[in-house]
């Protein structure tokens, strides 16, 4: 009997299990259609998700529903706007409530997500791109009367969430990055107590101002929720601003048209150590152990009523009196600091929120500064009303803040700066409404990176003027440089409040300039981290300056240039050279030219002047020279030529794509001689044409045009003389060194070898004379290093061969005929004898005819007389 009712157990039990592994795929389509059905009769909005399923293990004994990569998409006015992804939602109910019908509530115990993203935006007319509830749906909500939840929540989560806030009309962006939160509480009664855990990073920017960025927030609180009257109440809870600890009392309620908020916040401690738990966590340290003296306190109140004109009163005062901090194993410390801030509105019209920056001071050795600053009529048009006045030891900052850095800073810093400012003013560029007075100088400064790159600024000095900054100077060395600048910066505050163009003109001198000096370079990857891919280089958008520039001597790459002068124009996201001169290569280059990197793709566009250059130094070492005219390395002399060049530039290293290369080049050779051993072509071609002495070449006060385009050279056809031959010579090559080249001799007969010789020896002096030059054609194909000779040199000897015949045939045939006429000449002559002698005469005729005939025959059947 006990076996039987194992056996039925154990058979109950393997049903059971089995059973729950079937009922997920027996559901799968219902549990998908369901989902699609609801989504489409509630929303209208482009949803997609890529799966839905059921899982009965997870949450046994309830059931848990999960849909992978919910999306939600923006129709118009927001078309294409992502309001809701979502990569995992999970949502857990009794397995009851997969039986139910279609017009019963389900009863949905708890909640989860991950890795989801939410996007609120507002447009400049005030319309939200969440109102995305079908128009009917609307109606049936306003017309049917409210029915109690069917939610029952026990819990939910969501994990790295990403919230977004975008206010086009009051110019507000709020990110909440890196959201964790999770709540418990029975949802069930309409009272209740919440526990819940939060963390965040919060940015905030108001009209183009920054007022947050990443600020770590977290917040653990029991929230008293009243469901039906919407109310929620702070009652346990500990929050943090980065390592800054509040705490709230109070209240927020929602209303029809409004949130009411009564709270109230203070830092629980006054001790100092609350500001340093202020300072963001890239640039904080650790706290223990640090030696504070003073307090530090935060305490604040909102009260009011937020609507679509109001916010809430407030009032935030930050304060400190006469406070001091040590780090431990830091020899310096910071004194007396003082610190009076306030944050008020007392009408509930935003505009009329204030800030009192009305002192901040601190002390390190005999160094005091201060500051002071006051900021009003902040949404409409910002007043700013600043000083600053004091000096700072960059040294001592590393010495009494455990700052991050690889070397110490060193210099003193000094300044005695006010401004009052409104930012329409500066927005129009109404400078007599900018109040700007005061010096800035920094001097001895030393920096140090973390590729032991140093920069050594001995003096620098700012003054501040109304409508512009004057850089009065700037002398700075850094690794093999040295530079000197002067000059006016103007619209600073429209660029530092406003993203407005920065407007500037300097003039630089150097004595020498190292390029090498100011390039930066990439982490080579490692083992652990994996090389991330450079961003496409641009020239920065808002610089809008002009920069005159002169130098004895730049280093760039394997390149030494003299006394380099010119003007750099930047604007619209387009650097312009203009009248760029040096000189190098023995002789000098001149320049005009751009390189724009607005579009996907940069570009540049040059034209190059050369006067008196070294050719073989030009052409083997510039990259680009070495391209065009790879085989002008080997020539000794001088070079006269103008280049005209365009194309597109490598996005991320923004040098030349040469495949998109076109242009042309214009050149003429002075005092020139031909270095062949250096060349595998020509030693090929020297090798093939025997009558060929390159060493003896002359190219001197020769003019060539060359064209390229598409990857490749076009040599436009030109004339060389050798000394009695003459070569013309044309073709294309690649910039992969590919060729296609021919050349056309126009050669004496004596230099076509030992047979050729051998048939003019047998010509008399003048013959020889009168014979024609012999055409020989080169072709060159293959590569520069691995060139392809071929002539048609037999055949120019066959040729000579056929004129050497020619003319002697010529020649005999004159023989031949000038006889024949002295012969007949002779018989005419002897025609004296009587008419008796008629029959004599005749056969005397015959005779003659006979013997004319067989000299005539004689002559045109002989080959080689």
């Amino acid at each position: 009997m006990l076996k039987k009712v194992l056996k039925i157990s154990a058979i109950v039990i393997v049903v059971f299990v089995a059973a729950l592994f079937a009922i997920p795929f027996l559901f799968k389509d219902q549990i998908k259609a369901k989902i699609v059905e609801a989504i489409n009769e509630s929303v209208d909005a482009k949803v997609s998700f890529t799966d839905a399923d059921l899982s009965l293990f997870k949450n046994f004994p309830n059931a848990t529903v999960g849909i992978e990569k919910l999306v939600i998409i923006n129709k118009a006015p927001f078309e294409g706007d992502t309001l809701v992804s979502l990569g995992q939602l999970n949502l857990k109910m009794s397995v009851k409530e997969l039986f139910k019908g279609k017009d019963e509530p389900l009863s949905i115990q708890g909640i989860s997500s991950t890795n989801g993203l939410i996007n609120i935006i507002f447009n400049k007319d005030g319309v939200g791109n969440f109102d995305i509830a079908l128009k009917d749906k609307k109606e049936e909500t306003k017309d049917e009367a409210s029915k109690p939840l069917a939610l029952k929540i026990q819990n939910y989560k969501i994990e790295n969430f990403t919230f977004r806030y975008i206010d086009q009309g009051s110019k507000i962006r709020m990110v909440i990055d890196s959201l964790n939160h999770e709540g418990t509480g029975d949802f069930t009664n309409s009272k209740l107590d919440l526990t819940t855990k939060s963390s965040a990073k919060v940015s905030l920017d108001m009209d183009k101002m920054n007022y947050m960025k990443n600020v770590k927030l977290t917040l653990d609180a029991v929230l008293g929720i009243d469901l039906e009257k919407s109310k929620y109440t702070f009652k346990e809870n500990k929050a943090l601003i980065n390592q800054l600890p509040l705490e709230f009392d109070g209240f927020i309620q929602m209303a029809e048209k409004a949130q009411i908020y009564d709270l109230k916040f203070k830092t629980p401690t006054s001790s100092f150590t609350n500001f340093l738990g202020l300072i963001p966590s890239a640039y904080a340290s650790s706290l223990e152990g640090v030696k504070t003296t003073g307090d530090f306190t935060v305490n604040g109140f909102a009260k009011g009523e937020l609507t679509d004109t109001t916010v809430p009163k407030f009032n935030i005062e930050i304060a400190s009196n006469n406070s001091s901090f040590q780090y431990p194993n830091l020899p310096k410390s910071v004194q007396n600091i003082v610190i009076d801030t306030k944050i008020i509105n007392e009408t509930g019209i935003l505009n009329d929120t204030y800030v009192n920056l009305d002192k901040l001071s601190f002390r390190i050795d005999q160094d005091v500064f201060n500051a002071k600053a006051n900021i009003k009529n902040i949404t409409v048009n910002p007043i700013v009303d600043a000083a600053l006045k004091g000096t700072i030891n960059l040294a001592n900052l590393s010495k009494a803040y455990p700052i991050k850095m690889d070397k110490p800073l060193a210099g003193i810093l000094k300044a005695d700066v006010t401004t009052n400012f409104d930012m329409a003013s500066v927005e129009k560029s109404e400078y007599q409404n900018i109040k700007n007075a005061g010096t800035m100088s920094l001097s001895g400064f030393k920096y140090t990176d973390e590729n032991n790159k140093s920069m050594n600024i001995s003096t620098a000095l700012v003054e501040f003027n109304p409508s512009k900054i004057n850089l009065k100077q700037f002398d700075a060395t850094t690794g093999k440089s040295d530079i000197s600048i002067n000059g006016v910066l103007e619209n600073f505050y429209g660029f530092m409040f406003k993203k407005q163009e920065l407007k500037g003109n300097f003039n630089m001198s150097s004595k020498q300039l190292a390029v090498d000096d100011f390039m930066t370079s990439g982490e080579p990857a490692t083992a652990k981290t994996e090389a991330k891919p450079a961003d496409a280089m641009k020239i920065p958008a808002f610089l809008n300056c002009t920069l005159n520039a002169k130098a004895t001597t730049v280093l760039y790459d394997n390149l030494k240039l003299q006394d380099v002068a010119g003007r750099l124009i930047i604007k619209d996201e387009k650097a312009t050279l203009e009248n760029f001169k040096t000189n190098i290569f023995g002789g000098s280059i001149g320049l005009n030219g751009a390189v724009s990197t607005k579009e996907k793709v940069p570009t540049f566009d040059m034209n190059l002047g050369f006067n008196q250059v070294d050719i073989a130094q030009t052409f083997t070492q510039l990259d680009m020279m070495k391209k065009i005219a790879p085989i002008a390395g080997i020539i000794n002399g001088k070079l006269n030529s103008t280049i005209k060049l365009n194309g597109n530039l490598d996005a991320k290293e923004l040098t030349p794509d040469l495949k998109s290369i076109s242009g042309d080049l214009l050149g003429q050779l002075l005092s020139t001689t031909v270095n062949a051993k250096n060349s595998t072509v020509l030693n090929s071609l020297t090798s093939n044409v025997k009558f060929l002495d390159l060493n003896k070449l002359n190219l001197n006060d020769l003019k060539m045009a060359l064209t390229f385009e598409n990857g490749k050279v076009n040599v436009k056809p030109f004339d060389i003389k050798y000394q009695d031959i003459k070569a013309t010579i044309g073709g294309t090559h690649g910039f992969d060194q590919t060729m296609n080249y021919t050349i056309k001799f126009d050669v004496p007969a004596k230099y076509l070898g030992t047979e050729a010789n051998n048939l003019i020896a047998k010509l008399s002096p003048a013959d020889a004379a009168k014979l024609d030059n012999i055409p020989i054609n080169a072709s060159l194909t293959g590569n520069f290093s691995n060139p392809k000779i071929s002539t048609d040199m037999k055949t120019a000897v066959s040729n000579l061969t056929t004129q050497l015949v020619n003319q002697q045939k010529e020649k005999l045939t004159q023989k031949g005929t000038s006889a024949l006429t002295d012969l007949i000449n002779k018989n005419t002559k002897a025609k004296d004898t009587t008419q008796a002698a008629k029959t004599e005469k005749e056969q005397k005729t015959q005779e003659v005819t006979k013997k004319a005939s067989d000299l005539l025959n004689g002559l045109f059947k002989k080959k080689n007389p």
